[in-house]
């Protein structure tokens, strides 16, 4: 957001002038020769992300992205430069991103854009944005890739929690550089709320300055900014490129090499189809179908098919369609898809068909790839943050197991994700099955494996679990506690329909606090403070009328008028 109340002028029109539009429908696939707003450039070791935001291509007309400012579409394009830097990149040790733009980082989310869309599309929109900066933290501590923040102007709201997922922030010290949080003095929200967590969790900055530091909308400078532990260093103007690539060349040199080539990731080109009032899209993997008239989206993986890879060079060679890789691809995209563009769906099926030994058997043979090879280990790492992105969607989710299901492994961890499951019982009945995956590779935003997250209670029975070597039906799944429901034969259709029904039928906003909560038990982390602060103190702020009421500060800026506040604490 921006730094000072004089910023409006940065905008050619004011809000309430700007033309409304409907929200296009967005696709998340990207690629860098359609970036429009980010210049990627490589030398060597080193890459440079500099962000160039085109003023007139905005996601959808009706604001103008002045001063680096970004929506959800320059968004998209940073998460694709991070996940392409991770697989096709492996020679990069260090990224500094900075801007291309004279005395401005990057004014962040765009004020116009914001007040403009519907409340679940801001939240939404904050959630992605914490989702692509966790992202890039990880590819800071798990990747070899380790990101520098170059700060040639000023960093302000948004543009400032980019510059806090960074692993390195250097201020250049021209007297009007700076690094702001404007959003409580000037727009009566918070900065993201990712942007709060960061600066105390992460940063270490302490409570009295970090109070000072969001309540001050014109941002710190220089030394001071140094001092209160906002940036690591300033450097003067004269000697801030100097200073930059010295920083990137000792990561570099602190850095392994990684051996082999890197790894392209073509687009996933699903097939969209409408039939009547329902709609979908078949991958190769995963097929999702969507009933609006009855707010029911069925989400359906499919199981692996051939043989695991034996060794590092057999998986390269399968590449992006090795199946863990391309399939948590596909579902990741499922997931923004839905998060997006059909947000009346309240309850998401989720469903598996395939062979469960199979599964398993990519499973083990991907975990032990990954001890030692790059490329593996990052098709973990994107498994792992795919089933996050499932943990942290605020649809209802219920696992549906039968007969021809491959609950098993990684299509273990859907089912754990999930809010409910469901296993058929009796003469035809599902099995389920557990494979190392579900033991710790893929922990969830707490820091715990979801066996471990369900059984908060019983620890001892996650050790007992890790020797199941055999599939296990229905019943016996219930009596572990591994399935929620295990109707039998006649039972089966009623007790499964009754519940979709039963549940569609509540009120999302009440089942979206619900299930936030309940999802995050166990330890809290930075990951489930932002997360779980944005589904209560954002969501919440978002629709008070200080902030979008009809005399908003949100609603009110750019305009010659003042906001008008309900002064009453809550």
């Amino acid at each position: 957001m921006l730094l000072d109340a004089q910023a409006a002028h940065w905008f050619n029109t004011p809000m309430a002038d700007a033309p409304s539009a409907p929200m296009p429908v967005v696709r998340f696939e990207t690629h860098p020769s359609r970036y429009q707003h980010i210049k990627l450039s490589f030398d060597g070791p080193v890459a440079r992300l500099a962000l160039d935001v085109v003023e007139d291509k905005p996601l959808r007309p009706g604001y103008v992205l002045k001063q680096n400012s970004y929506d959800l579409g320059v968004d998209i394009e940073l998460a694709d430069a991070v996940q392409r830097l991770r697989f096709e990149h492996p020679e990069v040790r260090a990224v500094v991103v900075t801007s291309a733009q004279p005395k401005i980082f990057c004014a962040g989310a765009n004020i116009y854009m914001l007040g403009s869309s519907t409340h679940a599309f801001k939240v939404n929109f904050c959630k992605y944005t914490n989702e692509t900066r966790l992202s890039l933290e990880e590819a800071c501590g798990e990747s070899g890739q380790h990101y520098i923040a170059a700060l040639n102007g000023v960093a302000a709201g948004g543009g400032y929690e980019l510059a806090l997922a960074c692993e390195h922030i250097v201020l250049c010290d021209d007297g009007s550089s700076a690094v702001s949080f404007p959003e409580t003095p000037l727009l009566a929200v918070l900065p993201g709320t990712g942007g709060l967590t960061r600066l105390v969790d992460k940063r270490k900055v302490r409570r009295d300055l970090a109070d000072v530091f969001s309540t001050l909308a014109e941002g710190v400078r220089g030394k001071r900014a140094r001092d209160w532990r906002l940036v690591d260093e300033v450097s003067p103007k004269s000697k801030f490129d100097e200073t930059v690539l010295a920083r990137a060349k000792a990561f570099v040199d602190a850095t392994p090499e990684k051996k082999g080539p890197g790894v392209a990731l073509p687009a996933l080109e699903p097939k969209r189809w409408e039939d009547g009032g329902r709609t979908g899209a078949d991958y190769r993997y995963v097929s999702i179908g969507i009933n609006k008239a009855e707010r029911l989206a069925e989400i359906t993986i499919l199981g692996p098919e051939g043989t695991p890879p034996a060794s590092a060079d057999a998986l390269r060679k399968l590449g992006a369609e090795a199946w863990h890789l391309r399939m948590s691809r596909e579902l990741d995209d499922a997931l923004v898809d839905l998060r997006f563009n059909q947000p009346e769906v309240g309850l998401v099926l989720l469903r598996t068909r395939g062979d469960g030994a199979a599964v398993r058997a990519w499973d083990e043979a991907l975990l032990s790839l990954a001890k030692d090879d790059w490329f593996a280990k990052e098709v973990l790492l994107q498994l792992k943050r795919t089933m996050k992105r499932l943990d942290l969607t605020a649809k209802s989710l219920f696992a549906i197991a039968e007969p021809e299901s491959c609950f098993a492994g990684t299509l273990f961890e859907v089912a754990l994700a999930a809010d409910r499951t469901y296993a058929k019982s009796g003469e035809t009945q599902a099995f389920v099955g557990l494979s190392s995956m579900n033991f710790g590779p893929l922990p969830m935003s707490n820091g715990l494996s979801r066996l471990a997250t369900r059984f908060l209670a019983e620890p001892a029975r996650v050790k007992e679990l890790e020797g199941e070597k055999e599939f296990i039906d229905a019943e016996d799944a219930l009596d572990k506690g591994l399935v929620t429901f295990a109707p039998d034969d006649i039972d089966w259709e009623d007790e499964v329909r009754i519940a979709i029904e039963e549940r569609v039928s509540l009120s999302p906003d009440a089942l979206t606090g619900m299930e936030a909560n309940l999802r995050f038990a166990g330890p809290e982390t930075v990951e489930t403070k932002i997360f779980a602060r944005l589904s209560a103190w954002q969501n919440w702020i978002f629709q008070r009328p200080n902030a979008v009421g009809d005399r908003g500060a949100l609603t009110m800026y750019g305009r010659p008028e003042r906001p008008e506040f309900d002064w009453r604490r809550t």
